[in-house]
């Protein structure tokens, strides 16, 4: 949705190592923002996305108008069901309706062969290859690692919100998430306890109102109440900092000892 980092940078280098071309789309989508979120507000800088994309050369930008993709009268969504139900589906109801339907109709324009998306929205991810999968999309989904700050924030297009002490207490998020990670390899298996602790390091930071904090198989979605051997798991985050919204996760996967 633009204003680009090094995050949106790293989908576009894994693409040109690849892919023969790499076209990059920049669209603030109004179908995936709710009445109250911040669609009117959210970061554009389309001069400076631009500079950024020339520099890594891209090939092509695609840059749509609203009017383009949503022409007057227009009727048809894409609702994926079960993964986009919970979590990130509870707190912004309309929020994959809106996603699923832009990326199918940019894949139906674009038609690439790949299509890159970054694993800090670890859901989205999910549910774009579920919609993929059902529709019997010819294109392969390519989820590329999370790029951090050097303290480990999260880069985001919402991270410029933040003021100098919510930036300092942002950090919570990669904290309790390195926390959860060092209590599991320690031997824990008990949802209840790494989620127990997670939440006291929050507890700790006033200007954190956490949305939620849930352990889930990696490829269902769903939420696990005992970490199992031999599976894959992510440990997600959705925090307000102030009046920011960030979301952050990271993957455990659990090694069988048989």
């Amino acid at each position: 949705m633009g204003y680009l980092h090094d995050g949106h940078l790293s989908l576009v280098r894994k693409s040109k190592k690849t892919c023969d071309i790499t076209i990059v789309s920049i669209f603030v989508n109004p179908t995936q923002f709710a009445p109250s979120e911040d669609f009117e507000n959210y970061p554009r800088d389309l001069d400076k996305d631009i500079k950024m994309l020339e520099d890594v050369k891209v090939d092509y930008l695609f840059l749509p108008e609203v009017g383009e993709l949503y022409p007057r009268n227009f009727q048809t969504y894409v609702n994926v069901e079960h993964i986009a139900q919970k979590l990130e589906g509870e707190f912004r109801p309309t929020h994959f309706r809106g996603v699923t339907t832009v990326v199918l109709i940019l894949f139906n324009t674009v038609q690439p062969d790949y299509a890159f998306f970054g694993q800090k929205d670890a859901q989205q991810v999910t549910v774009i290859k579920q919609m993929v999968k059902d529709l019997k999309l010819n294109i392969e989904i390519i989820a590329c690692p999370i790029i951090r700050e050097r303290d480990g924030l999260a880069l985001s297009s919402r991270n410029i919100y933040l003021s100098p002490d919510e930036r300092k207490d942002s950090l919570v998020i990669y904290h309790s998430l390195e926390l959860a990670k060092k209590i599991i390899s320690s031997g824990e298996r008990r949802v209840s306890i790494v989620l127990s602790d997670m939440n006291e390091l929050f507890s700790k930071v006033h200007s954190a109102n956490v949305n939620y904090i849930r352990i889930v198989e990696a490829d269902s979605f769903d939420i696990v109440d005992e970490i199992v051997e031999g599976k894959e798991y992510y440990v997600l985050i959705a925090c307000k900092i102030g009046k920011t919204r960030l979301i952050d996760n990271t993957r455990i996967t659990i090694q069988s000892t048989s």
